[in-house]
């Protein structure tokens, strides 16, 4: 009688096709969970983990004044977030679930104007252009030396990187202090 032998190959294909079968019965979605295309499964779960994103929040009730935004903040609150979720059962009509009275959601600060006046007026995240620049020593130079652009000869490209530099930011310089000109011209014609 002839004996039967396993080879490597056949072995391999069978390791390999038990890790496959291992791993897709332990990546599969238990019930209550959202699958991958954003819908509920039939029983609802409650991500109590999931932080509520203020921006979120404003941004659906803008689109839906007249969705309570604690009815908002529950729904994100149940759907782990999913903003896309929420705003698709608002378009749809069916509306958005009551949130039970042990619901506490957090406050918002940005809805609340009273604390955004009071605030102490800070730095601007980016300043105006010639402050930006240091063209202030260019402005008050500014009239003696107007010069018509059509009369400064152009150069051509160089070949020295610190050369195209400067003659970039004399470039951008030129253009901030025209616009510049141009919007004290638009202003003193009012």
């Amino acid at each position: 009688m002839a004996e039967q032998t396993v080879n490597i190959p056949q072995t391999l294909v069978f390791l390999i096709l038990f890790l496959l079968a291992i791993r897709w019965y332990f990546s599969k979605p238990t019930p209550g969970t959202t699958s991958s295309t954003g819908t509920r499964a039939t029983t609802p779960t409650i991500n109590r983990g999931v932080r509520i994103n203020p921006a979120q929040v404003e941004n659906v009730a803008q689109m839906f004044p007249n969705a309570s935004r604690r009815d908002i903040m529950w729904d994100l609150q149940r759907n782990g977030g999913n903003v896309t979720a929420t705003v698709e059962r608002l378009v749809e009509g069916r509306g958005l679930d009551t949130p039970p009275q042990s619901f506490q959601p957090p406050t918002l600060r940005t809805s609340n104007p009273i604390s955004r006046a009071t605030a102490p007026l800070s730095k601007p995240a980016h300043p105006d252009l010639i402050t930006r620049y240091n063209l202030s020593s260019k402005i008050s130079a500014e009239p003696s030396s107007s010069i018509p652009e059509s009369n400064v000869p152009k150069k051509a490209w160089s070949a020295d990187k610190n050369e195209r530099q400067q003659m970039l930011q004399r470039r951008r310089d030129d253009m901030i202090l025209a616009a510049r000109r141009k919007l004290e011209e638009k202003e003193k014609a009012r």
